[in-house]
């Protein structure tokens, strides 16, 4: 009896091991979606140089792990059916899945508009009442940011079942896309969602991309630094900030002193947003704030933490003119340690040079939390008001060098956190919903959209799959009158993209926005256009015209400048389109009246004007009335008239 109950605790011991360390990599689990109509990739580690065995269903392979224990096969492709099983043996190791479905697989990635759950989402109770479907299954990575790319997942990143619990928190955009493919193709539908708010498009290609830009190389050694040593990737980001600082506003040196005069700096409230003060309501780039703090000699005398709250977006933090610590992040508490010694009895400065990048700017949350918090519990408050002072432009300095390790702002960390871990899952394709985060360089995005998607096609083992993306939705107040846009630029680098890939479709949500909102809440219509483009380039449906008018061609014959469309056009609310300009070579635009026939439209140029460029809804909200017989918007676009 003894010897059954040794032997028992043995085989107990080994399940637990192999449950412990599973041989398949984390992005298997239980109610899977494989993709159909392609070999299976499978893969995972298992013991150095051992023999791993795989069996889905009857249909086997094999492979030999390699000297750190990777290993990877295939199996034959197979089309949808009953759910399956997949066991995978290594020695004394095993691990079975179940209720695996074959069908197709979508990777849906971006920043907080794909980010956005289906719970706020338009009518997202109805919709989560609704949501049930054993044939959608949803796999959440979470947000995960890594200095260097990793093979795990969070252990709450599994595949789950489409059910109203499950679907409440994944990506409304990626559950609207998933539930139309499933209607129009019948077969079982995989989603991922991949999705960091806030996020740049840096942060999700991967190293090896960034480093053929050439432009990244700085950035990418310092992050290789942090990988290795934190300290020292600290100190080396440090350098270049405080080297772009002096670039920037060299008048801007001497602030951060304690005995510099401050008297005729203006206030700043220290628990808002500085877009609040009359003067900075559209103001991106750096001020300075400063403070003083009284202590007595007992106070002086002590370590403490200062208190800053969250600063948006970028700070470097003096306290009497030495540098305490620099943070990135517009959500994110600055907490910083001050050794003993650091302070003084009486008069004790504190300096702040802040850089923000977009949106809101400034050291915000409640003024009264903000101080120095003593070692001995007390607390010496900042007061309710900052000195402040503007030092430079945005659009005058350029962004500022990110901290590269830093999640959603960084170089690689997400693709090494959430896009590593899946690769080469078996995808039908991608969709990505991104841009808020880049609209300040929208000559850069040009490059590295292209190179996301080539990063992207290749890590996932097709050179053509097909990549969906969503074209920026309108934000920002109207304007009377024309003007440069960000977000019109990136909108038309997406349109451009778009135009030089057969097999990259854009869905435009120009029209679906909220000029009071960057989070408009129609994603039902942004998920059903994805899932029309799906069904073109995915899955080849002909003839269908899955997207809204895009330009051609631009002419000028006299006073007469045409440009030409790929589709029929239509005009809502009138005869005539609202939205196009026309600009010289100096730079000067107006908006100008067109007509339209067929698939052009007519301008006649000004007076006077010799038109170089044409736009049309060049704006972060323009205002739309030409669109496809389709009903689906014209997309803005600049173009050079011939």
């Amino acid at each position: 009896m003894k010897r059954l109950l040794l032997i028992a605790a043995a085989l107990s011991a080994l399940a637990t091991a192999a449950a412990a360390e599973p041989l398949l990599a984390p992005v298997f689990t239980d109610h899977a979606v494989l993709q159909r109509g392609q070999p299976i990739r499978v893969w995972g580690v298992a013991q150095p140089n051992a023999v791993v065995e795989v069996d889905l269903a009857g249909a086997t392979a094999s492979a030999v792990a390699d000297a750190q224990g990777r290993w990877m096969t295939a199996l034959p492709a197979r089309e949808p059916g009953a759910a399956l099983s997949l066991s995978v043996r290594s020695g004394v190791d095993s691990q079975t899945l179940s209720d695996l479905l074959v069908g197709d697989v979508w990777l849906c990635s971006g920043q907080s508009n794909m980010e956005l759950p289906l719970r706020r989402a338009m009518g997202g109770e109805y919709e989560i009442a609704a949501a049930g479907d054993g044939n959608i299954r949803l796999l959440q990575t979470g947000k995960v940011s890594r200095p260097a790319p990793t093979s795990a997942l969070p252990s709450a990143a599994v595949w789950r079942v489409a059910t109203p619990a499950t679907a409440s928190n994944f990506s409304a955009v990626c559950f609207f896309m998933g539930r139309d493919i499933k209607k129009t193709t019948g077969v079982p539908v995989g989603l991922i969602d991949a999705t960091w708010g806030g996020s740049i498009i840096q942060d999700w290609i991967s190293r090896e991309s960034l480093t053929t830009l050439k432009t990244y190389d700085a950035g990418l050694s310092v992050l290789a630094d942090y990988a290795r040593s934190p300290a020292e990737g600290l100190a080396r980001w440090g350098g270049m900030l405080e080297r772009w600082a002096d670039r920037s506003a060299p008048q801007a040196k001497a602030w951060a002193r304690p005995d510099f005069d401050d008297r005729a700096w203006a206030g700043l409230p220290m628990e808002a947003f500085w877009e609040a003060t009359p003067g900075l309501e559209t103001f991106d780039g750096t001020i300075w704030l400063r403070a003083d703090v009284t202590l007595t000699a007992q106070q002086a005398a002590q370590g403490a933490t200062l208190v800053l709250g969250p600063i948006d977006d970028l700070d470097t933090t003096f306290v009497n003119g030495k540098a305490v610590g620099s943070t990135e992040g517009w959500d994110t508490p600055r907490n910083y340690s001050l050794a003993k010694g650091s302070l003084k009895a009486g008069r004790n400065v504190i300096a702040i040079r802040v850089v923000d990048t977009g949106g809101g700017g400034g050291a915000w949350g409640p003024a009264a939390e903000k101080g120095l918090r003593l070692d001995d519990g007390g607390f010496a408050p900042l007061g309710g008001t900052w000195r402040y002072k503007v030092s430079s432009k945005l659009s005058d300095t350029g962004l500022p060098p990110h901290a590269p390790w830093l999640g959603a702002s960084g170089l690689s960390t997400l693709h090494n956190g959430m896009i590593a871990p899946l690769a080469p899952y078996g995808l039908k394709g991608f969709a990505w919903y991104q841009g808020e985060a880049n609209v300040t360089e929208a000559p850069e995005y040009a490059r590295l959209m292209p190179a996301l998607i080539a990063d992207w096609r290749r890590e996932f083992g097709q050179g053509d799959l097909p990549f969906l993306m969503v074209q920026l939705a309108s934000f920002g107040a109207y304007k009377s009158a024309p003007a440069e846009s960000g977000w019109a630029a990136v909108r038309d680098v997406q349109r451009r993209t778009t135009a030089a890939d057969p097999k990259v479709g854009m869905a435009s949500a120009v029209d679906l926005g909220d000029i009071y909102d960057i989070h408009p809440t129609n994603k039902q219509q942004v998920g059903a256009r994805l899932a029309l483009l799906a069904r073109k380039l995915a899955y080849g449906e002909a003839g269908l015209n899955a997207a809204g008018p895009a330009p051609l061609t631009a002419n000028r014959d006299g006073e007469t400048v045409t440009v030409g469309f790929d589709q029929p056009l239509v005009v809502f609310s009138g005869t005539r389109p609202t939205g196009f300009e026309l600009c010289d070579a100096a730079g000067a635009c107006r908006f100008v009246e067109a007509t339209v026939e067929g698939d052009s439209a007519r301008i006649i140029a000004p007076a006077g004007m010799t038109p170089t460029k044409v736009r049309f809804a060049w704006a972060e909200s323009p205002i739309l009335n030409l669109y496809g017989l389709n009903r689906l918007p014209a997309t803005p676009f600049e173009l050079k008239i011939n």
